[in-house]
């Protein structure tokens, strides 16, 4: 067979696998609550295109009176999304007014998804945020000096109950998206209301918590440490920062317990990445790491830098993540594990908790901390 033979069958070959690899997916409405206005358009935002409330390649076109329907073809896997009118503040909500979960399908053949709307959130007045940080939290600084990235950032820290009326020293937990750990009113998706959950321990199991604001726009490139689609990886930087300009504030700030067996670095999903590489970059700076539901998918080198680095005997790693965030996130998340007990063959030092039925967010994040609280916390 000659070569152009060779192309021809290899290129239909290839042109099967992706055809035959794609499920045709019919979105369509079925219970709808009227639009506000004639002409208004319906769109699906998900993690199937960053989110994106008006995308035009997502929008439902009509299909009969009052009906909307819009056809596609997706690879197999577990998507979520709502529906909107072109914008969060006309996303779809429940009859009164509440926000609703992210829908999630899991796409294995050819289907068709029905979907009702109960009601759009413009329809209610708009709920005025409400502070809901503890007594115990309080912010270091509105703009911390980030001289690595050549940037200024919000951090913020909570001190256990008795951290003024005692002598005691601390462990510490670095923790990333600071937006999101103890205020709703800064958060945009929800916090983890991790102030709420060690204020019920009252004095036992103390711990000081650190949290970095993300940088917005910066997030997905500070928190890899490598280059992708996305832009330039700056993680290297945003690790050094909290190694070399952070950690030393805290530490002579603040009564902390400044040994590796008493310093943790934990995140999620991006954040999650980020924790992962900090622990194998300083394992001798955190000795501890809370790995939630972490986005290896877009920085597949950190498995080759895991294979490279060499762990103490006393580093730990706790993983844990949800069998419904997406179709590869539990492999990805053992394949690491693999790697880590590679090195660290006690079991308990590398615990891996998959939570049936949870989504990627905040709601699950919350639910997972006290557990990685526990274990961490002797």
């Amino acid at each position: 067979m000659d070569k152009k033979k060779i192309f021809c069958a290899f290129w239909l070959f290839a042109q099967s696998f992706l055809i035959f690899g794609q499920q045709k997916t019919t979105f369509k409405t079925g219970n709808l609550y009227p639009l506000n206005q004639a002409g208004e358009r319906l769109f699906l935002a998900g993690d199937f295109n960053g989110w994106n409330p008006a995308d035009k390649a997502w929008e439902l076109m009509p299909d009969g009176p009052g009906s909307y329907k819009l056809l596609k073809d997706l690879q197999r896997g577990i998507y979520h999304f709502k529906i909107t009118r072109g914008g969060w503040q006309t996303v779809e909500c429940t009859k009164a007014g509440n926000a609703v979960d992210n829908r999630a399908i899991n796409i294995l053949n050819d289907t068709t998804i029905v979907m009702n709307v109960e009601n759009w959130q413009d329809n209610f007045a708009t709920q005025p945020k409400q502070h809901t940080a503890s007594a115990q939290v309080h912010i270091i600084s509105e703009k911390f000096g980030m001289p690595q990235l050549g940037r200024q950032r919000r951090v913020w820290i909570y001190l256990p109950v008795d951290y003024q009326s005692s002598a005691k020293k601390f462990p510490v937990i670095y923790m990333h998206d600071g937006q999101n750990l103890f205020d709703s009113f800064t958060s945009g998706y929800g916090e983890w209301g991790i102030d709420e959950i060690l204020d019920k321990l009252g004095d036992k199991k103390e711990c000081i918590v650190v949290g970095i604001d993300h940088g917005g726009d910066y997030r997905i490139t500070e928190y890899d440490p490598y280059d992708s689609k996305y832009g330039k990886g700056r993680g290297d930087d945003y690790v050094d920062f909290i190694v070399k300009t952070l950690k030393p504030y805290i530490d002579s700030h603040y009564r902390t317990k400044t040994n590796a067996i008493n310093t943790t670095i934990a995140g999620s999903s991006m954040g999650g990445l980020i924790s992962m590489y900090a622990a194998l970059k300083y394992p001798r700076v955190f000795g501890n790491a809370g790995i939630f539901s972490p986005a290896f998918w877009i920085a597949p080198d950190v498995y080759k830098f895991a294979e490279q680095q060499k762990l103490p005997a006393t580093s730990r790693f706790y993983f844990v993540c949800g069998d419904s965030e997406d179709e590869t996130m539990v492999a990805d998340m053992k394949r690491m594990v693999t790697i880590i007990r590679s090195k660290i063959p006690d079991k308990k030092r590398s615990p891996v908790i998959i939570i049936k039925g949870a989504s990627h967010n905040e709601k699950q994040w919350n639910g997972d901390f006290p557990g990685f609280y526990s274990w961490l916390i002797k």
